[in-house]
């Protein structure tokens, strides 16, 4: 039973291992490459661009309100009457008929003055098309930090799966030694059977890595917005920025933090909501300005055959609301409050901006020091295996010992991977606090 379990596990690893020299051809996403990809495909980034296309329409001088509104009207109306006329005779006359009146003009309305109202409106759809590419930018940021953490995922994966490999490759040379050995009479049936054992468990961790693996190449597809099934190997280098300093990091996110600059386009435009509310109390100055045309044509009764009127008519007009009932007092008065609490959260912000970079800053300094103890740990744990093995040919070391030399060497090798990849994604969320996330070399 033992033996057919083994030889239908070795059978699947055998496809397996196949199917992964088949994906060795796949073409290599690099890192840049995946950030170009992400920048034009995927579909989160694609919505802030449109997001920030709509408020640069809202900013731009066609609907400031500055310009003048020009508009025409024209008709016809036609009428058919009845007129009963006397005399101081008696004698009625009832002559019948009908006019048309063609009209016909061109007008132009302009404000020539608001209080400034419009002006500072058309300033603040100007800062809030700022706000919307910090947004926009906000929103690339988490893709891209996202991106990588798919990314590094991958290639973790990748480099677990060739460690998980090997460990199946020694595992099956031991079985093989320990079958020989049995059929000589070196060992016990016991030997083998442990060998098949270990065996079966590394094709079962073979094939759980390699589902993982496959899972995780779907995960960045999706975040590059391509087939989900796209075949693809990624590159495992991952290099590190080299001095980075606490305070040099602080500074750079007070001044290029997304949550800060937001926090300061709201006092801004809040500002620009007092002095929009302040036109109220103003004089709104307006500009008329119109050319007509009238043709009329009379029926029979009247003592012309047709009519036209033509000419141009201006005037200037000017509305003051001397007392709006307090309405304009209310809006001022809110629109400072509104100020005090933008204010107010910006301080908040920054507060909570220097709590999440000190705590990143720990978890990253604390990642350095795991990544360096566990490369330390994976090279004692090789030299270690590599003595075990000599011993084990020589047969001076039991199965067992071999076996825990085998695990700790692999367990050593995915910890270290685990620790270098969890090192580099706490380092891009230091540069995305900071702002530097989007000018970093990846």
């Amino acid at each position: 039973m033992w033996k057919l379990m083994i030889r239908f596990s070795l059978i699947v690893i055998s496809i397996i291992l196949l199917a992964g020299s088949a994906g060795a051809q796949e073409d290599l996403l690099t890192k840049w490459e995946a950030v170009e990809q992400a920048l034009e495909f995927n579909y989160d980034i694609k919505v802030a661009n449109n997001n920030v296309k709509i408020a640069q329409n809202n900013a731009k001088i066609l609907n400031s309100g500055f310009l003048p509104i020009i508009s025409t009207t024209g008709g016809i109306n036609y009428s058919d009457r009845s007129i009963k006329q006397s005399n101081e005779n008696g004698i009625s006359f009832n002559p019948g008929g009908s006019t048309l009146t063609f009209n016909s003009s061109l007008g132009l309305n302009y404000t020539l003055f608001d209080g400034f109202g419009r002006q500072y409106s058309f300033k603040k759809a100007q800062q809030n098309a700022q706000l919307s590419d910090i947004q926009a930018r906000q929103i690339v940021e988490g893709a891209i930090l996202q991106l990588f953490v798919a990314y590094y995922a991958v290639a973790r994966l990748s480099e677990n799966i060739i460690s998980q490999k090997r460990s199946l490759e020694i595992s099956k040379e031991r079985l093989l030694r320990a079958n020989y050995s049995y059929e000589y009479g070196q060992n016990t049936q016991l030997d083998v059977l442990n060998a098949e054992v270990d065996v079966n468990t590394d094709s079962i961790n073979y094939l759980t890595v390699a589902q993982g693996l496959e899972n995780s190449k779907r995960d960045l597809n999706l975040l590059l917005g391509r087939d989900v099934n796209t075949p693809f190997t990624v590159d495992t280098t991952v290099i590190y920025i080299q001095n980075l300093n606490l305070e040099q990091v602080v500074k750079e996110a007070e001044e290029r933090n997304t949550s800060i600059l937001q926090s300061n386009n709201f006092i801004r435009s809040s500002e620009y909501d007092i002095r929009i509310n302040n036109a109220g109390w103003m004089p709104v100055v307006g500009l008329t300005a119109s050319y007509g045309w009238t043709k009329n044509d009379f029926d029979a009764a009247s003592n012309f055959i047709d009519q036209r009127i033509t000419g141009p008519n201006a005037g200037i007009n000017l509305s003051w609301n001397l007392f709006d009932g307090g309405a304009t007092r209310t809006r001022v008065q809110n629109a400072r409050i509104a100020l005090e609490s933008d204010r107010i959260s910006r301080e908040k912000t920054l507060q909570q901006l220097y709590r999440d970079l000190n705590n990143a800053w720990t978890v990253y300094q604390t990642a350095l020091f795991v990544r360096d103890a566990q490369k330390k740990n994976l090279e004692t744990n090789r030299r270690n295996f590599e003595r075990t093995l000599e011993q084990n040919k020589l047969g001076q070391v039991t199965s067992i010992e071999f076996r825990q030399a085998q695990v700790n060497l692999l367990n050593a090798r995915l910890s270290y991977n685990q620790a270098k990849y969890a090192a580099k994604n706490a380092e891009l969320v230091i540069l995305q606090i900071s702002g530097n996330l989007l000018d970093t070399e990846f």
